[in-house]
């Protein structure tokens, strides 16, 4: 009897995941409608049927780049954490081991935002998402500056300048650049990258922000 023939959004999710497997493994360059049949092991006519230009077929992945990199993931026992303070290091703690842990996927994002500058949907879709993903940060964020018993503004190291204060706002945007900080830096050199040392400096950073504690010196 012949085979059950496989229903086509079955094999468009197929396509799609090897051609996300090549574009992790070799870069975007490397993604060609006949590399991304083979990778799925099915005829280079399959892949015409769903997608008719590497460019479809490149535009088709963003989401899932963003979904890898972009989409906020709050652990169970982060979750449980109490103390918004130390619920925030731990939450930043996870999302830099879990980016930096396979920086193919952060370096994904990098190559759709340089697309990004010449192709107006993409850049879109991606600063719509690294926005949700610093609006992931805020309720937390917001929790640590509303419960400071004094205003931030009074504070030494809690200035960005005469009159201004540290809002939930511009914390969890300092919490997005250090994450994505450390991903860039896991991509750059991911042999000679210490993941414990970048968390060490940026717990310290938000514990002077938060408590005005004086930064200690690291060898």
């Amino acid at each position: 009897m012949p085979g059950r023939k496989v229903p086509e959004e079955t094999r468009r999710e197929d396509i799609m995941r090897a051609a996300y497997d090549v574009a992790a493994r070799e870069g975007l360059e490397a993604v060609t409608l006949r590399a991304v049949a083979a990778r799925a092991d099915v005829s280079h006519g399959t892949v015409l049927f769903h997608f008719k230009r590497k460019r479809e077929l490149v535009a088709s992945l963003v989401d899932r780049v963003l979904y890898a990199t972009a989409v906020l993931r709050v652990p169970d026992a982060v979750a449980r954490i109490t103390r918004p303070s130390d619920r925030m290091h731990a939450l930043l703690r996870a999302e830099m081991e879990r980016l930096s842990g396979d920086p193919r996927h952060f370096r994904l994002l990098l190559d759709y935002w340089t697309i990004g500058v010449l192709n107006a949907p993409i850049r879109q879709k991606v600063r719509a998402a690294l926005e949700r993903y610093r609006a992931g940060f805020s309720e937390l964020a917001d929790a640590i500056v509303s419960g400071e018993p004094e205003p931030l503004s009074g504070r030494r190291g809690s200035r960005g300048g005469e009159g201004q204060t540290v809002t939930a706002a511009g914390l969890a945007a300092v919490a997005v650049s250090l994450v994505h900080g450390c991903s860039l830096q896991a991509v750059i050199d991911p042999s000679g990258f210490s993941v414990e040392q970048h968390f060490d400096a940026a717990g310290q950073m938000l514990g002077r922000l938060a408590n005005d504690r004086p930064i200690a010196a690291t060898a």
